[in-house]
């Protein structure tokens, strides 16, 4: 998720929270409807949905709301807090909400709770991460004026209007094939007026993130213990079609993954989302089968600055593409759990193409060193490559293993630049600080190619971090955003992703595959492709 979800792997526990009672132990069963599961997670860098655009936070945001619409098999919305959503023209939406909906404080759910968020989140001067979600919606630029500086000329959006209590209507500035499928993204969650300090103003309480109000399955149970925990408990009010089978969930924060890992061997979690590289060889022998895969979303790529001189020649970008072999970090770091990736979005987005990074993303290092030297060489790269890295997700073992390749097969110098916190090294780059090449990740947001392209690569997305701009791949992601169809849509899409191929502003590296373990108190545990749990499915692991 768009952060769009950009995939933050995190997690150690703070000490003092080994004998927290939420991660009580394997060994006792409990209640069916007593259970508190804990999972593992980072620190959260927000808790408002339109500003939560990293994964961590987005975890606990999944427990506090419901979207619009969730997925079918094919990757089709379908209504989930929405009774209808409409278009005759993919420009003009209705959205009818379903009755009977309450936020946990016992306000109802409105048409006014989703325009009053919406506003919010496109109202430049609030600066919400998930802002960019808002731009096709008529009216976005009043609020967004180019020159921040300036004081936006409206606060609301024109194209929200509220039709009835449960009715509201979207105008976009453009047709966009993919807003039905769109609004099942955290930026779309609706708002209580509780959450507001000032409604026309477009102000949120900055209090309110500390204890959000949602009008999902769980509800919040104090307070965000910041770098600690965030605990929920089950919403007897919840108006959804499935209800929680266990009494809460506790998401535990970590600093490392390894320590979850072994707080899940102890008995003090319950769920580790996320195996750490170093324990997947011993995953299998220590849970048996608590140990599990799935299909998932995720991409991980390396990144350039390619507003950096040191990187701005493709010709450099390409030879170090060439000279990593994915599939033998793949094999014997991750022991497969994740594979080797040579094309820009993950296979199990529609219009996914096997190997479209053709020969830039082939290993072989003579043509690699060669068109290294060609294009300057060490000197060219000022004496040697960093790779910047946030230590809170564990890619240590494979940015080292990485370097130690560019360094044998291109003859560079080459050194991890760890970061302590995946918000921190995305602030670093938001101000363009020097950090080198950097480590991304990306969790689609809603299932459609165009996900992995807008966001990550146009000249505007709001991840691009890169400062790649190419008016061509802008011309055919807009092109194919105006499609009357998803399959003509995916055309313009796989044409975009071609010129990639030929910049490379990014090297493609792994997509994963959820690997995931749990204690014996709990069963049914599942992830979905947004490398979220199914809090849903959770169940007591009883006698």
């Amino acid at each position: 998720m768009s952060v769009r979800t950009i995939a933050a792997w995190a997690a150690l526990v703070v000490t003092s929270m080994s004998t927290m009672a939420c991660g009580s132990g394997d060994s006792s069963l409990v209640a069916p409807d007593s259970l508190v599961v804990s999972v593992g997670i980072g620190e959260p860098k927000f808790l408002v949905p339109s500003t939560t655009t990293e994964s961590n936070g987005s975890d606990v945001l999944h427990a506090l709301f419901t979207p619009l619409v969730e997925y079918d098999d094919t990757f089709r919305p379908v209504e989930l807090a929405a009774e209808a959503i409409t278009s005759t023209d993919n420009r003009v939406w209705t959205i009818r909400l379903k009755p009977g909906w309450t936020f946990h404080n016992g306000e109802p759910v409105t048409a006014d709770s989703y325009i009053n968020a919406w506003n919010a989140g496109a109202w430049g001067p609030n600066a919400h991460d998930g802002n960019y979600f808002f731009d096709k919606i008529q009216g976005y630029a009043d609020l967004n004026p180019r020159d921040a500086r300036t004081t936006p000329t409206a606060r609301k959006l024109t194209g929200l209007v509220r039709k009835d209590d449960l009715t509201f209507e979207v105008t976009l500035n453009a047709p966009y094939v993919n807003f039905e499928s769109m609004l099942g993204y955290t930026a779309f969650y609706p708002l209580p007026l509780a959450a507001f300090s000032d409604l026309g103003g477009n102000i949120i309480n900055p209090r309110y993130q500390e204890a959000p109000i949602g009008q999902g399955p769980f509800k919040m149970k104090g307070t965000w213990q910041h770098d600690q925990i965030i605990e929920t408990e089950r919403y007897d009010a919840y108006a959804g079609p499935i209800k929680a089978k266990v009494a809460g969930v506790a998401f535990k924060i970590y600093q490392q993954l390894t320590t979850q890992y072994q707080d899940l061997l102890a008995g003090q979690l319950d769920v580790v989302p996320r195996m750490p590289i170093e324990n997947i060889g011993s995953a299998r022998t220590d849970l048996g089968d608590r140990y599990k895969q799935s299909p998932a979303s995720v991409i991980q790529f390396l990144s350039f600055p390619t507003f950096d001189r040191r990187f701005s020649k493709p010709e450099i970008r390409r030879a170090i593409s060439m000279a990593i072999d994915r599939d033998e970090i793949a094999n014997t770091l991750f022991l497969g759990s994740q594979k080797a990736l040579r094309s820009f979005v993950s296979p199990v987005v529609p219009g996914y193409r096997e190997n479209t990074c053709g020969e830039w993303c082939t290993f072989d290092v003579a043509k690699a060193r060669a068109l290294f030297e060609s294009a300057g060489g060490r000197a060219a790269v000022g004496g040697r490559i960093e790779i910047a890295y946030n230590v809170d997700g564990g890619h240590k073992p494979w940015v080292d293993a990485t370097c130690n390749q560019l360094r044998a097969n291109l003859g560079v110098e080459c050194v991890g630049n760890p970061q302590p916190k995946f918000a921190e090294l995305l602030t670093k780059l938001e101000k363009k600080e020097p950090v080198g090449l950097f480590r991304m990740g990306w969790i689609f947001d809603y299932p459609a190619m165009e996900n992995y392209l807008g966001p990550l690569y146009t000249t505007s997305g709001s991840s691009n971090y890169y400062g790649y701009s190419n008016r061509q791949f802008d011309d055919l992601v807009a092109q194919g955003d105006r499609a009357a169809t998803p399959a003509e849509a995916t055309r313009f899409y796989q044409q975009a992703e071609d010129i990639l191929v030929r910049d490379m502003p990014v090297i493609p590296l792994r997509y994963e595959q959820n690997n995931f373990g749990h204690s014996t108190r709990v069963k049914n545990v599942g992830m979905n492709l947004f490398f979220q749990v199914e809090l849903l499915d959770l169940e007591a692991n009883t006698p």
